[in-house]
């Protein structure tokens, strides 16, 4: 669960720390107040986008920091990220009046994508973009499916599968394309093969050549290098030779007075000096030919001509490789197209039996689904209501090729009928704000009993909801909250009656500027906050009185759950 929060310099709130609790805790206050700053706070924290507009104005940093109790399920997510095993992460996210922003975990930096992976086992949130998914009928099955998941998984797993098979034999086939399209690109390759095969390029020989074509380029100054050596070592009336040489007929003649070992050495000095001067000539007489140039240029061409088509020798050769296995597989082309089109079929068989069992398994499904959702929505003061999860007819097996999915061949949408007497009729069409945030409770209801995740958001679940329906909304919040930590964005007084802790959001104006303050509410703070919302404070003596009472009312409610 979400156990603490530090806010600083986000949007208006200046500096905020908030400690919640579990079961159900609410977050209230004016409109326009910043609730939403809250929530978008804790998005941060789940990996959300940075816009740099949300930074407080005037200030060139901010970051909101989170301590969160983990999962089983993220503690081992958290272990395969390579982070220490813990009871507890710490999740911080700093962000700068750049638009940049730095994300650390357990004080190790991480990534957005890394936060997200790790958040979505530990907070599940339901807001305005929850409600635009559930408008959308292409959404719906999805929803559906996430009901059913341990009923289905297997099968959609193999599912997945077969369709990944079934892509990658669609795509041999599209690759292979007409018959006058194979015979232009089975020239193409065979002139490329065999430019490559003809050139014969060994690793490293364009290296090896440019050097011998700086030494045939230079033969003049070696020649002149070498003769000067030649001269100076042996040739010359003073050449070192001779030099040596008397030097080692002195040193000879007193060697065996102490000498021995100088008289060595010049011995041996000679002996070198003598094989370098024979390696020198050796290297004179070397014929520089420059026929071999003019043979050297056109090689290094011809390397050049290929570098430029084909890459160097590495991707050369891999050009060559999958171009002869490219080449054996168009002029093989008719049978491979008759094993690949046997290979689609079959697969598409057995798509379309997996994908027909599913379709079972959700019709099965769909009784109890539509039998849970009215009975929640029921409660929730749509007593007339019905749900339908619609199924279009099912493709026969000779159409069935254009409706393969990795998720099944079933169009699923979602009908629903919020009064007796009238049709069923897709949701998306007819349903209001105020139904769709109790369709919204209610769905989560039914998921929630489902899930593992310990903390549940709610960002204006109470639109278009008032009076009766407000305290069953409150109600139904609760019953979550025995399983979950609950944080809700409210402005109804039966939600915040209900709550186990409430935090108040104002906005005030200190000189110039503009802050947003977060106070947890003590009991009798809580209850002129239930008063206020109420709309009777500073109305009427007896608003606190009801309020009281309301909170009284909600309080015994909550005994009778535990």
């Amino acid at each position: 669960m979400l156990k603490s929060i530090v806010i600083k310099n986000l949007a208006l709130i200046e500096q905020a720390e908030l400690e919640f609790g579990e079961g159900l805790n609410v977050l209230s206050g004016e409109t326009g107040a910043g609730k939403s700053i809250i929530v978008d706070a804790i998005m941060l924290l789940l990996g959300a986008k940075y816009d740099k507009s949300l930074l407080r104005f005037g200030a060139q940093s901010g970051f909101v920091e989170g301590v969160f109790e983990l999962t089983p399920s993220a503690r081992e997510i958290l272990a395969d990220m390579g982070y220490d095993d813990e009871d507890e992460v710490v999740i911080c996210r700093r962000f700068f009046v750049d638009g940049k922003n730095d994300v650390r975990v357990n004080g190790r930096a991480a990534t957005a994508s890394m936060v997200k992976r790790l958040t979505e086992k530990l907070v599940d949130i339901y807001g305005q973009h929850e409600y635009v998914s559930v408008a959308k009928a292409c959404e719906q099955g999805r929803l559906f499916d996430y009901y059913i998941r341990e009923n289905i998984s297997c099968e959609l797993s193999a599912l997945e599968e077969k369709v990944s098979k079934y892509n990658e034999v669609c795509s041999k086939l599209d690759s292979i394309g007409t018959s006058g399209d194979r015979e232009r690109l089975i020239d193409v390759l065979k002139y490329q093969i065999d430019e490559i095969e003809k050139a014969k390029v060994k690793r490293g020989e364009e290296d090896e050549l440019t050097s011998k074509r700086k030494i045939i380029a230079s033969a003049e100054k070696i020649n002149t290098a070498l003769s000067t050596t030649l001269n100076a070592l042996s040739e010359s009336e003073i050449c070192a030779m001779s030099q040596i040489e008397q030097a080692q007929s002195a040193l000879g003649s007193i060697s065996q007075l102490g000498y021995e070992s100088l008289y060595e050495r010049i011995v041996a000095l000679k002996y070198e000096l003598s094989d370098i001067a024979e390696s020198v000539r050796d290297e004179l007489d070397r014929d520089f030919d420059v026929t071999d140039l003019d043979k050297i240029e056109q090689r290094l061409q011809t390397i050049k001509n290929l570098r430029k088509k084909y890459g160097d020798f590495d991707q050369m050769t891999e050009f060559f490789d999958e171009s002869s296995k490219r080449l054996y597989e168009l002029e093989n082309s008719d049978k491979i197209y008759a094993k690949l089109t046997a290979e689609k079929k079959k697969l598409l068989d057995e798509i379309y039996t997996l994908s027909l069992k599913i379709s079972e398994i959700r019709k099965q499904k769909a009784v109890k689904f539509e039998q849970e959702i009215e009975r929640h929505l029921s409660e929730l003061g749509m007593e007339s209501v019905k749900f339908k999860v619609n199924f279009a007819p099912f493709a026969l097996r000779e159409d069935c090729e254009k409706y393969v999915s990795p998720r099944g061949m079933d169009k699923i949408e979602f009908y629903f009928s919020p009064n007796k007497g009238q049709p069923l009729a897709p949701m998306t069409k007819i349903i209001s704000g105020g139904e769709m945030s109790r369709f919204m409770l209610a769905l989560k209801v039914v998921n929630g009993e489902k899930d593992d995740i310990p903390t549940m958001i709610f960002d204006e679940i109470d639109v278009g909801i008032s009076g009766t329906t407000g305290r069953a909304v409150a109600q139904k919040l609760m019953q979550i909250a025995l399983g979950h930590q609950v944080l809700c964005v409210t402005h109804l007084p039966q939600i915040a009656a209900m709550a186990s802790e409430q935090f108040f959001i104002e906005k005030s104006v200190v000189g110039e500027q503009t802050y947003t303050n977060v106070t947890k509410l003590s009991d009798s703070g809580m209850i002129k906050e239930i008063a206020r919302l109420s709309g009777g404070l500073g109305v009427t003596s007896q608003a606190e009185t009801a309020a009281a009472e309301l909170k009284k009312w909600c309080d015994d409610y909550k005994k009778s759950l535990s």
